[in-house]
């Protein structure tokens, strides 16, 4: 496997991925705010930014668009996936091959969702294994959404939980751990202390204030994480563009939020 730096996931050693899964895990109420979100290719344009590393959708999307922006965006193939339609114990069904994604949508890396705690915790965690071993085979990297989540689990943002997440992402092999933010930077650094070589970014979540979105991408940063992979806090926004423009002074400059948002026009 090559060095992590050199991989189309990363950019000085940080990484910023635009996650485009919502439509198939959440469905059409992440696009009622911004209607226009709802086109794929509106978020396509989005990841042309020189901020993005990385584009995260679904295999039917990049079939769909991916071909017209194959020269300026790196493509993340999601490899499973499950609607919200779906009222069981946290589950995810694999929609695509790592050999698929690989040989016939062109991916630069490839993710997989792993619900630790759930009752089908082993099938999936057998699942990420025959995907991470078959990324190897094509110098993939890998992002693991490593959710903890599942009916014997009281908070899935407590810190020691989320520094579980970040753990299992590191023993079970991926390059990237995408976890939900644990409330404080003291709680990203034990995070990121317990995946050892492996990358920390958080989950931008819900869309919440720039400030506030931007405050939290800072605290993950100084506490030694990579960076992120935010979806509705871009693509729920009029202007895209300017919130990427913030981010990129967050996460690659290690600006603080007031330089970044004074960057961005605020």
């Amino acid at each position: 496997m090559r060095p992590f730096d050199d991989t189309p996931l990363a950019r000085d050693g940080k990484v910023l991925i635009v996650a485009y899964d919502h439509g198939l895990e959440h469905g059409p109420v992440d696009f009622e705010d911004v209607p226009e979100s709802a086109d794929p290719e509106r978020v396509f344009e989005v990841a042309t930014h020189d901020a993005v590393t990385t584009l995260a959708v679904q295999k039917g999307v990049a079939e769909s668009y991916y071909s017209s922006y194959e020269d300026d965006v790196n493509l993340l193939t999601k490899l499973n996936g499950t609607s919200n339609l779906w009222m069981g114990e946290p589950d995810s069904a694999v929609n695509c091959s790592v050999e698929y994604a690989a040989e016939e949508l062109g991916a630069d890396a490839v993710g997989f969702t792993l619900y630790g705690g759930s009752n089908n915790e082993v099938e999936m965690a057998e699942e990420f294994r025959d995907a991470q071993e078959r990324a190897r085979e094509y110098d993939l990297p890998v992002v693991l959404w490593s959710y903890p989540r599942g009916q014997g689990l009281k908070n899935e943002k407590n810190p020691d939980t989320i520094a579980y997440a970040t753990r299992q992402a590191h023993e079970l092999g991926a390059d990237v751990a995408k976890v939900k933010y644990p409330g404080s930077r003291d709680a990203m650094e034990q995070a990121v202390r317990m995946a050892g070589r492996t990358k920390v970014v958080m989950s931008g979540g819900s869309k919440t204030s720039d400030r506030e979105f931007l405050e939290s991408v800072k605290a993950v940063i100084d506490a030694g994480g990579a960076g992120l992979a935010v979806g509705r806090n871009v693509f729920q926004r009029e202007n895209p563009g300017r919130i990427l423009d913030a981010l990129e002074q967050v996460i690659y400059e290690e600006a603080s939020v007031d330089t970044a948002l004074a960057a961005a026009g605020d």
